[in-house]
């Protein structure tokens, strides 16, 4: 595609271009659905920080984890929500919009930047999907997560 000259790049290939091969989705579980499409939603379940079938951040921000690495944490989480909405319901063109992220941080008991750690989540977001990646958001501190990983993030997506 072209606009004034300039190549426009799909979603899938501006996720690519950020280093998130669209292929290494994280698998589907048994209990529960990772996506549920419902009345033109589609409902994202929390997804953490994993990559080639492994959590890649474990740990308590900023004790065991730096804040930097956590950023990077909740940016391959919003990276593995796009993947999976690829996977599940179809192409990411059908995203219409972000509506609601909500980021968890594993986090040190008086540590008061989560929402800088989810914006690692919001900036690819954005970065791929342009304003329809703006969203509405809550960043919370929590005392754990699955299987010891630093963030978690979920989403709510609008859906053509």
């Amino acid at each position: 595609m072209h606009e004034g000259g300039a190549i426009l790049q799909t979603r899938e290939e501006a996720l690519e271009a950020r280093g998130y091969s669209i292929d290494d989705v994280p698998k589907p579980n048994d209990v529960f659905a990772a996506v549920v499409e419902h009345g033109g939603v589609a409902y994202l379940s929390g997804i953490v920080p994993i990559s080639g079938g492994h959590v890649v951040s474990r740990g308590k921000v900023p004790s065991e984890v730096p804040l930097d690495d956590a950023i990077e944490a909740a940016e391959l989480c919003a990276a593995n929500l796009l993947r999976v909405f690829a996977r599940d319901i179809g192409p990411l063109s059908r995203i219409r919009r972000v509506i609601k992220v909500t980021g968890y941080v594993n986090c040190d008991p008086d540590f008061t930047e989560a929402h800088q750690v989810i914006h690692g989540a919001s900036r690819l977001l954005v970065d791929v999907l342009g304003e329809a990646g703006r969203h509405a958001r809550a960043a919370l501190g929590m005392a754990g997560l699955p299987l010891g990983a630093s963030v978690e993030v979920e989403m709510l997506v609008a859906v053509e």
